[in-house]
């Protein structure tokens, strides 16, 4: 009989290996030696052969064969054989693999041995590897071992009862009665499982959580003698007793006291003490001190505690542990929406990690940077932002510039584009089956507060258009709201009176109040009088609108409700897209600046032979080609008398070259002042074409009279002059 060699043997040789096909063949030769004595059912050296296998899995090889050869360790009555054949069921076998069922019966007798290690090696593997069949099968061996007076089975069964409510939540309450007595072990190690069992409970029911908030009391208690013991070699860690176990209250007391105020309040002073008491020198302190901050930020806690929890977040940002930075951020941006203003304090000192040279660090500061940019630190937040921008890695610059302009969008919320309003109003105008819910909620946004102008706006056009079914009550989306005519008309008004309104809106407001005359029927005398109020307003805009509108009223009452009438769907209007070419009698057209282009090659190229539709091209864009290769027209001087000049300057508009801009320039060479100077103005009238013959004379010249009124030396002067002076470039 061969007498295989032992499990350090194998490691040495293993690692002796200078090549990986090497290492290949020294395990596949072991792997043969191990399938042959599995063969020949050896039983001296099973237990030697198996670790050996299990050394191999670690390296990543396969050793699936191995399985039934766990199993018949397990059931061996050897302590040595049933730890190897445990240890291997909890690396080879899990819940997917149909032989981890036979396991059961031997886990049972197991942990009903009269040897504790025993009893601990099954519960060792039912709580690591164990399936919800085994552990239904088995939850009553658990929870007796778990009333046991023994703490080295009462901290593994707490631990394999947490198992066994993953795998089989409904068997929960199995464990209830268990629960009472946990908490007042002497043993750290039972204290700690018991508080991750119950931790586990909590978080899966509510009808325990509610149960164990009675026993906040004790974890405070427990808390408070491992923060106010002094030193046990035990369970010391960098002088700290048992971080460990003040890590897993404190999570236990978070889940407690949220949304309790009860369990919050019994909290809050050994929370206090904790976040004060706490060494924070070395990491077992930071860890503890992040626990309590996340205790105190997730529970209803007092709003001091509050400040002193963030405040020990911006010393983690201090800290030269890249890790505790990073935490600190995370941490600081969950908590900014509901503690802003406490987060703003360590402003400087979060814009200051926008500098460090972790990119984890970078973006978690980018985050929370945005998050505190508000009215009032805008201006030095952009700055910094912009600087970033400027220097940060590729990866960071989209984010950046998006969030910048969110930011922008969010300060000046009240500020928009001069085309959101219309194009807000076509977008409603086109939702048809919208039209009650949306007229219901801008009425209810705008009651009061007019400063969201543009807002205003886009409610009075919708309430002038659709105050009918505003007052009638029908929303479908939502409950609807119960308003009279007269109340309607109050907020209109209100907006034309308010001092908030600009003039743009307050048209809006007049011609929905002169809208509502076609839909309401019981309010028509009143929004005549109001419309009749503002005929003689100093805003010449809503003058015009209010004197249109009554005479509306009184001349054309007939057409009123013809021209007020719904406003139908309306198309976008779209610029600066391609111009479609349009087919016309077998000939393309194409867009004006490609008719433009080919005029301007035919005029280089000295063509003679132009055809008629290229003359009707030059006819079209002679005005044109005239401003874009003219080199100015010159100033003339209109008048010049009496110490009396006028000038006259010509300038192509930019956006109709066809139209000339005069501008008029008059200068006093007298000693003494001319008041009450008034310039009028008259060109020859326009009449229809009616000749059928043109003469060769060519074009008349451009006239115009002026007709000058002033004061000067306290006589009234008046003069009538023909100015015949003009450019040729002015009006041809």
């Amino acid at each position: 009989v061969i007498i295989p060699s032992p499990c350090w043997l194998l490691i040495r040789t293993i690692r002796t290996a200078r090549t990986q096909a090497e290492e290949r063949e020294m395990i596949q030769k072991e792997c043969a030696a191990i399938r042959s004595s599995f063969r020949e059912e050896d039983n001296t050296y099973r237990c030697r052969n198996v670790a050996k296998l299990l050394y191999m899995h670690m390296l990543g090889y396969p050793a699936h064969f191995g399985q039934l050869e766990c199993l018949k360790l397990i059931a061996s009555q050897k302590f040595t054989d049933k730890r190897i054949g445990y240890l291997g069921a909890m690396l080879l076998l899990d819940e997917r693999q149909d032989v981890h069922l036979l396991m059961t019966n031997c886990i049972k007798n197991d942990l009903n041995h009269s040897t504790q290690y025993v009893q601990g090696l099954a519960l060792c593997t039912l709580g690591c590897m164990g399936s919800s069949e085994m552990c239904r099968d088995l939850a009553g061996e658990v929870e007796k071992l778990l009333k046991t007076s023994n703490s080295y089975l009462r901290k593994k069964a707490a631990l394999c009862a947490v198992h066994v409510i993953r795998k089989v939540p409904e068997l929960m309450e199995m464990f209830l009665p268990a629960t009472k007595n946990l908490l007042n072990e002497k043993n750290h190690g039972v204290l700690h499982t018991s508080v991750v069992l119950l931790t586990e409970m909590c978080e899966r029911s509510p009808d325990m959580l509610a149960h164990f908030r009675k026993l906040v009391p004790q974890l405070v208690r427990i808390l408070k003698n491992l923060i106010m013991s002094g030193y046990s070699p035990e369970h010391d860690v960098s002088g700290i007793s048992d971080p460990f176990l003040q890590v897993r209250i404190l999570r236990l007391l978070r889940i407690l006291g949220r949304n309790d105020d009860d369990s919050s309040e019994a909290m809050n002073d050994i929370l206090a003490q904790v976040a004060t008491n706490t060494e924070t020198s070395k990491n077992v302190g930071n860890a503890i001190l992040y626990e309590t901050v996340l205790t105190i930020m997730d529970i209803k806690s007092e709003s001091g505690l509050r400040v002193l929890a963030i405040n020990i977040l911006g010393r983690f940002l201090l800290n030269n542990d890249k890790n505790i930075r990073y935490v600190a951020l995370t941490s600081l941006l969950k908590t900014v929406q509901t503690d802003h203003n406490a987060v703003q304090r360590h402003r400087s000192t979060i814009v200051d990690c926008l500098k460090d040279l972790d990119v984890s660090i970078k973006r978690r500061a980018m985050e929370l940077s945005f998050a505190l940019v508000n009215g009032n630190n805008v201006r030095g937040m952009m700055k910094e932002l912009l600087y970033f921008l400027d220097s940060c890695e590729p990866e960071f610059k989209a984010d950046c510039a998006s969030g910048i302009f969110l930011a922008a969008e969010n300060v000046f919320a009240f500020y928009v584009r001069d085309d959101a309003v219309p194009n807000l109003i076509q977008l409603i105008t086109n939702s048809v089956e919208m039209h009650a819910y949306t007229v219901q909620r801008l009425y209810k946004a705008i009651l009061g507060d007019y400063s969201q102008q543009p807002l205003v706006q886009v409610a009075s056009w919708c309430i002038g258009e659709y105050g009918d079914l505003l007052v009638s009550g029908q929303c479908e989306e939502e409950e609807p709201i119960q308003v009279t005519e007269d109340e309607v008309l109050d907020i209109l008004e209100s907006v034309l009176i308010s001092n908030m309104s600009a003039s743009v809106t307050r048209g809006y407001a007049l011609t929905a109040i002169m809208k509502l005359s076609t839909r309401f029927t019981c309010t028509v005398n009143r929004i005549k009088k109001v419309v009749s109020i503002y005929g003689s307003s100093i805003d010449v805009e809503l003058q015009q609108r209010a004197v249109e509108y009554n005479a509306l009223f009184k001349k054309y009452d007939h057409m009123r409700p013809a021209l007020l009438e719904r406003m139908p769907v309306m198309e976008k209007v779209t610029t600066n897209g391609p111009t479609e070419i349009v087919q016309t009698n077998g000939e393309t057209e194409t867009p004006q600046e490609g008719r433009l282009f080919d005029l301007q090659k035919n005029l280089c190229s000295g063509v003679k032979d132009m055809s008629s539709v290229m003359l009707r091209m030059m006819s079209r864009f002679s005005s044109l080609l005239l401003f874009l290769f003219s080199t100015g027209i010159p100033s003339i001087t209109a008048y010049n008398k009496n110490g009396l000049k006028i000038d006259f300057s010509f300038e192509r508009s930019n956006t109709n070259p066809s139209v000339t801009v005069i501008t008029i320039q008059a200068s006093n060479s007298t000693e003494l002042d001319m008041t009450d100077f008034v310039f009028q103005a008259a060109v020859p009238k326009v009449e229809p074409f009616r000749a059928t013959t043109m003469t060769s004379r060519g074009p008349q010249q451009l006239r115009m009279r002026i007709k000058l009124t002033y004061n000067h030396k306290g006589s009234a002067m008046q003069d009538l002059a023909e100015v015949n002076n003009f450019p040729p470039q002015s009006w041809q």
